[in-house]
């Protein structure tokens, strides 16, 4: 039994050490791609000019639970804005087969898997990262957001300007 908690000790360390650290908050994001249940892949260049959530998620994890409501009805509340949540499985042992009933209920995707530098687990489930609308980290935390938590922080990275994306062309 010691061994065990030992061994997932170590594991978590190593995953930390490549994980986005809170340091990395106010830079630009990592890259990453990630492939949703229904087969759409994703990644972070796709998604310039809208405001990102990643956000790593367990099915026995309670307070997980608890977030995904509390991002259901941010999203139910406000449909036309450029907020994109992606709730990323930490669990491999799951089929997507078991998640489909709850993607059918919820309007933003699950994915079961993400590839990049970083964006895993940083102290347990859930842990969520924040990208702005400039593809700037704005939070990367372990812990889940209530509501007014959540609203709090999105709606000023949602009333910011989007960056002009557009290529300056050149004048005679």
């Amino acid at each position: 039994m010691r061994y065990r908690r030992m061994a997932s000790f170590a594991v978590g360390l190593a995953l930390a050490s490549t994980a986005v650290q809170a340091s990395d908050v106010g830079k630009p994001a990592h890259d990453f791609k990630l492939t949703t249940l229904e087969g759409q892949t994703v990644r972070l260049a796709d998604l310039k000019g809208k405001v990102v959530v990643v956000n790593r998620w367990a099915t026995w994890c309670t307070p997980c639970k608890a977030e995904m409501v509390a991002f259901e009805n941010y999203i139910r509340t406000h449909p036309d804005t450029d907020l994109k949540i992606y709730a990323v499985t930490v669990e491999l042992s799951v089929p997507s087969s078991k998640l489909k009933p709850l993607q059918g209920v919820l309007h933003y995707p699950l994915a079961t898997g993400i590839s990049g530098s970083g964006y895993r687990i940083m102290a347990g489930v859930p842990t969520s990262y924040v990208i702005d609308r400039s593809g700037v980290l704005r939070y990367a935390a372990a812990g889940a957001f209530d509501l007014p938590a959540f609203e709090a922080f999105i709606d000023p990275l949602l009333a910011e300007s989007a960056p002009d994306t557009r290529v300056a062309s050149s004048k005679p």
